[in-house]
């Protein structure tokens, strides 16, 4: 994915992004004023180098509000102060003002380079760090991994001894994930002087070998406790992963009328089904895990004692399946990425499946992901983005989420195995799981 698409950032937004920390911060900011031209504006509240300004297609130098008169109706237009010393000098905050004002105006973006770095790949912010305006919308602190290994010096870390304090690791000492992370994801670290209504996103670049993408994964889950999304990928590459919080909502508020008792507390090795589902989910990773009850809430609730889920009271259950989908997508968190759907008559789907929808999802951000078995049959569970959730909230009746397919795109994994299509409608369904 390109950038502006991994921060799901459209054209034609006046929002405010704000770029800090190190390893590819300016050339990250000026690629995505290019993907979301046709205009954009750059300014600086801290130094660039001369050489960077032609980065821009257009430089105004401007201390003054007449000076934003020359900005550029199409490319990206950056604005400074004037250059001495072969840097340019900080625009002050009467300026940064106006810009902002303007850039609402003309309804342009405006990327701010709110912190240096002297070109190494990390940095950890000193005392007047980072000048990040109150009017940022998006937050993107980034790290290069490709100080993995490499000591805990100067020569590789601005600041390597801020960064040794923040992270407890000694000086000299090789640079660990686990060193980046803490320093990330510390309140005078990564997450310093980020306003509390904007936006949070970690980018983690130069992950340009398998390794370090892996390594980046792994850091990503962790760092999603702290940040609203993780990009791991390469600006050489132009290519990244986004990872947001999927959460996992459990459909187990239905009556089951045709199979003639509770199916969700029907024992299947056991353990009633919706336990089953619920564990399974768990293990996969999804946060948070929200089980919607209605009939037999009680009871279901009970079969699930010890599990660290939250139970999600529909109702109007009755009223059909789309209203439990409703009851799940109004009670996930603000951040939250994605939903995978799951179904309480299913307790043989394996963690594996869902984790795969997930994989696949952090490198498309597709509206909507489900499994494909036998090259033609779409199967269960089903992983919905945010974008689709509108569309979600509008069902009504007895149906599920297959009855917006027609309305966002769908995107198949291949999956081969068959039991991802068996669910238990009837006696015999139920006998025939219990030989799977």
């Amino acid at each position: 994915m390109e950038l502006a698409r991994a921060l799901r950032i459209k054209q034609s937004t006046s929002q405010t992004l704000a770029f800090v920390g190190a390893g590819g911060k300016t050339s990250a900011l000026f690629q995505l004023a290019q993907e979301l031209s046709p205009s954009a504006i750059v300014v600086a509240t801290t130094h660039l180098g001369a050489w960077q300004t032609a980065l821009a297609d257009c430089h105004i130098v401007a201390n003054n509000a007449s000076a934003l008169n020359n900005i550029s109706p199409r490319g990206v237009t950056l604005v400074t102060g004037a250059i001495e010393n072969d840097r340019t000098k900080s625009i002050n905050q009467i300026t940064l003002n106006w810009i902002h004002e303007t850039a609402r105006s003309k309804n342009a973006p405006l990327f701010v380079e709110a912190d240096g770095a002297r070109q190494k790949p990390l940095k950890a912010p000193a005392a007047h760090e980072p000048p990040i305006p109150e009017f940022a919308d998006i937050v993107i602190v980034v790290a290069g991994l490709s100080a993995l290994g490499k000591p805990l010096t100067d020569a590789h870390v601005h600041r390597a001894k801020i960064f040794s304090q923040l992270s407890g690791l000694p000086i000299n000492q090789p640079i660990t994930a686990d060193a980046i992370a803490r320093v990330l994801a510390h309140p005078q670290g990564g997450l310093k002087n980020i306003p509390s209504n904007a936006r949070r996103v970690a980018l983690l670049n130069q992950t340009d070998t398998l390794t370090w993408q892996s390594i980046g994964g792994d850091m990503a889950r962790s760092l999603l406790n702290y940040f609203d999304a993780v990009l791991v990928g390469s600006m050489e590459r132009k290519s990244f992963q986004t990872f947001e919080r999927c959460a996992g909502i459990i459909l187990a508020a239905g009556e089951s009328k045709r199979f003639g008792e509770t199916k969700q507390l029907l024992d299947w090795n056991g353990k009633p089904f919706v336990r089953h589902v619920a564990e399974t989910t768990l293990h996969a990773g999804l946060e948070p895990v929200l089980v919607v009850v209605g009939f037999h809430a009680a009871e279901i609730e009970s079969a699930l004692n010890g599990l660290p889920v939250r139970i999600i009271h529909n109702p109007d259950y009755r009223e059909g399946q789309a209203t439990s989908i409703r009851a799940g997508i109004n009670a996930t968190p603000k951040n939250i990425g994605a939903a995978v759907f799951l179904l309480a008559d299913q307790p043989q789907i394996p963690a594996e499946v869902i984790r795969a929808l997930g994989e696949a999802h952090t490198q498309s951000l597709s509206p909507i992901l489900a499994p494909l078995v036998l090259e033609e049959r779409r199967a269960n569970p089903v992983l919905f983005d945010r974008v689709t959730f509108p569309d979600l909230m509008q069902l009504t009746g007895d149906v599920g989420g297959r009855a917006i397919f027609d309305k966002q795109r769908v995107e198949y994994i291949p999956w081969h195995d068959e039991s991802l299509l068996f669910d238990v409608d009837a006696p015999e369904d139920y006998a025939r799981l219990k030989e799977l």
